[in-house]
């Protein structure tokens, strides 16, 4: 692995710091970093680059930063499956687990194509009103569709391959994958799913109705909802929290696995269990 594509979390001066040390490391044994045009005049790089000549050059790519940071550079490189390595720089994530002590010796292996991988499913997401497609994109985590501020409850008609769910009414709707399920669902009292799992996980958010239950589905599964209710402000589909887009009466959002996914670089020294037990400070009082 020559091609090392390095993202950071632009405006943090230690992001900055570690993404120049980088920069020097890699350098030092004969790789190419590729770094992108905003963080490259950051950290003293001439040569910055677009996202799509990232995507299509790098055969490894460096996050620093967060999880947040992670999952933009997942939906990016969706459809490639080139590993990720995720630093994390502050409090231990989910996704980013590599510490900046840690990442030397793990990129190092990564070099010498010794990885650790942990493969995440990926969604589909398709926005369609009437025979218009309005958007298609793949989320890590989830996709929420849930009310402005002022609207009152919606109506969620909800299909499971073609067979009737139910009809939501909810200040909105989750649905995540495993990997997601620790985050805006796993809020809304959604379960925890093991990552590693393949399964959709719907999660309703403040239900009308207090019988609606999350509910976990076979990762074959094709996920359709109509927003049926009328209302006076504007509906919103969020794709993993970052990617936003306006919801009117009779659209519909399809969600369904997708067809690749993403390859997470982790540690030898910490399993899923031990992040969840820090992360959720299991066991203290």
């Amino acid at each position: 692995m020559k091609q090392v594509a390095i993202f950071a979390k632009v405006h943090d001066p230690r992001c900055q710091g570690v993404a120049s040390e980088l920069i020097a490391w890699l350098e030092a044994r004969h790789c190419v970093p590729l770094v992108e045009a905003h963080l490259a005049r950051h950290a003293g790089c001439a040569n910055g680059l677009s996202d799509e000549q990232i995507r299509d050059q790098a055969q490894l790519v460096v996050v620093l930063g967060g999880d947040g940071t992670l999952i933009s550079v997942a939906r990016l490189f969706s459809g490639r499956e080139v590993p990720i390595l995720g630093v994390n720089l502050g409090s231990l994530g989910f996704l980013t687990e590599i510490t900046v002590e840690e990442l030397y010796p793990v990129l190092e292996r990564c070099l010498q194509g010794n990885l650790r991988l942990s493969e995440r499913m990926m969604l589909e997401v398709v926005v369609t009103r009437g025979e218009t497609e309005l958007t298609r994109c793949h989320v890590l985590n989830d996709a929420v569709i849930n009310k402005g501020a002022l609207a009152r409850i919606i109506e969620l008609e909800t299909t499971v391959d073609r067979y009737n769910l139910t009809t939501f009414k909810a200040d909105g709707l989750i649905v995540s994958t495993p990997t997601g399920s620790t985050g805006y669902s796993m809020s809304a009292g959604g379960p925890i799913v093991h990552p590693v799992m393949c399964c959709i996980v719907i999660t309703p958010i403040c239900p009308h109705t207090l019988t609606n239950r999350p509910l976990v589905l076979p990762d074959q599964s094709v996920v359709r909802i109509e927003v049926k209710s009328s209302f006076d402000e504007m509906v919103y589909l969020t794709l993993d929290g970052q990617v936003g887009v306006e919801l009117q009466e009779g659209d519909t959002v399809e969600v369904r696995r997708a067809l690749k996914t993403t390859a997470l670089v982790t540690s030898r020294d910490k399993d899923y269990f031990s992040i969840l037990r820090t992360k959720l400070k299991w066991g203290e009082r």
